[in-house]
C-alpha cells in the first residue's frame, strides 16, 4: 500500500484535524479580540462607552457616533471629502511608486554586479535602525530646501523610502534561480526586461506584503501633515480625525474618537483580507533556504 503521509491540509473535514484546531483556537481568538473590540467599541451608546465596569461587547448598536463625526466633519471649513481625497492620493502614490522602486533596487543588489552594491545593501540594513523621529529634523530641512511644503510631494516623497519593504523583497529575489536570469540573457533579454518578465511574477507575494507594509504605515501616518504643511486642505485623514477627536475630547466626544477609529482601521483590514493568500506565501518562502 501506497504511504498517503500526513493531510495537514485536507479537502474536506476530518476528525484527525481536531488538535490542530484547538491547538490553534486560543491564538486565533487573542488576536481577533482586538479587532472584534474596534467594531463594538465604535457601536456603543454614550451610557455603555463609560458603563461600569468596561462592557467588551455592544449590546445596543448604534450609528450615533458616526452621525456625530459627520456632523462635527460637515460644520468644518473644508469637507472630509477633501482629506479622504488627499489620503488617497498620497496612500496610493506611496504605495505604486514605492513598491516600484523598491523591487527595482531589490533586484539590482541582489542580481547585479556593479561597484558599491555591498555599501548601498549596508547603507539600506543601517536605515531599518532608525525611527523616523530620528530623521525627521533633516527630512524638514530637505523639504524646505526643495521648497516643497504644502504640496503633495512633501507627502509622498519623504514616505516613499521604506527600509523594511526593500530588504524584505530582495531576500524574496535572492530566491530567484540565477539560471533562469542567464537564460533570459542568453535569449537577448535586457535587464528591464529580466526584472518585468522574469523578477516581478515571482516575487508577487513579498510585493504584495511590501504593498501592505507600506500601505499602513502611510494610511495612518500623521507626520508629514504636521511637520511640512500649513494649509489645511492639503493635510491627510488621518491628521483631520485625530484633530477632531481631540476637539471634542468631551464626553460625547469619546464616541466619536471610538467611530473614527474604526474608519481608519477598516482600509487595513480588508486589504490584508484580499491580499493575505500572498503574506502566507511570503512568510512561508522566508522559511525556505
Amino acid at each position: 500500500m501506497a504511504y498517503k503521509g500526513h493531510r495537514v491540509n485536507p479537502s474536506k473535514f476530518e476528525k484527525s484535524q481536531l488538535k490542530l484546531i484547538l491547538a490553534v483556537l486560543p491564538i486565533v481568538l487573542l488576536t481577533g479580540l482586538p479587532i472584534i473590540f474596534i467594531f463594538c467599541h465604535a457601536l456603543k451608546p454614550i451610557d455603555e462607552l463609560f458603563a461600569f465596569p468596561p462592557q467588551f461587547f455592544v449590546y445596543k448598536p448604534t450609528f450615533e457616533n458616526f452621525s456625530k463625526l459627520m456632523k462635527v466633519s460637515r460644520t468644518s471649513g473644508i469637507p472630509m471629502s477633501r482629506y479622504v481625497f488627499n489620503s488617497v492620493i498620497i496612500t496610493g502614490s506611496v504605495v505604486f511608486f514605492g513598491i516600484i522602486f523598491s523591487t527595482m533596487a531589490a533586484f539590482a543588489l541582489s542580481k547585479l554586479r556593479f561597484k558599491g552594491k555591498t555599501t548601498m545593501l549596508n547603507i539600506n540594513q543601517a536605515a531599518l535602525m532608525f525611527v523616523p523621529v530620528a530623521v525627521a529634523i533633516p527630512r524638514y530641512l530637505t523639504v524646505n530646501y526643495l521648497q516643497l511644503t504644502d504640496t503633495y510631494f512633501a507627502h509622498i516623497l519623504t514616505l516613499i523610502p521604506i527600509p523594511v519593504v526593500l530588504f524584505l523583497i530582495k531576500q524574496f529575489v535572492d530566491g530567484v534561480p540565477d539560471s533562469l536570469i542567464e537564460a533570459a540573457y542568453i535569449d537577448g533579454a535586457s535587464e528591464f526586461k529580466v526584472y518585468r518578465t522574469i523578477v516581478l511574477p515571482l516575487t508577487k507575494p513579498a510585493i504584495a506584503t511590501g504593498a501592505i507594509m507600506t500601505f499602513q504605515q502611510v494610511w495612518a501616518n500623521m507626520e508629514t501633515s504636521n511637520y511640512y504643511i500649513n494649509k489645511e486642505s492639503m493635510k491627510s485623514l488621518t491628521f483631520y480625525m485625530n484633530t477632531v477627536a481631540n476637539a471634542n475630547n468631551t464626553v460625547a466626544g469619546q464616541g466619536m474618537q471610538a467611530a473614527a477609529s474604526l474608519i481608519m482601521f477598516v482600509p487595513n483590514l480588508v486589504l490584508f483580507i484580499i491580499l493575505q493568500s500572498s503574506i502566507m506565501n511570503t512568510m512561508a518562502h522566508s522559511g525556505i533556504k
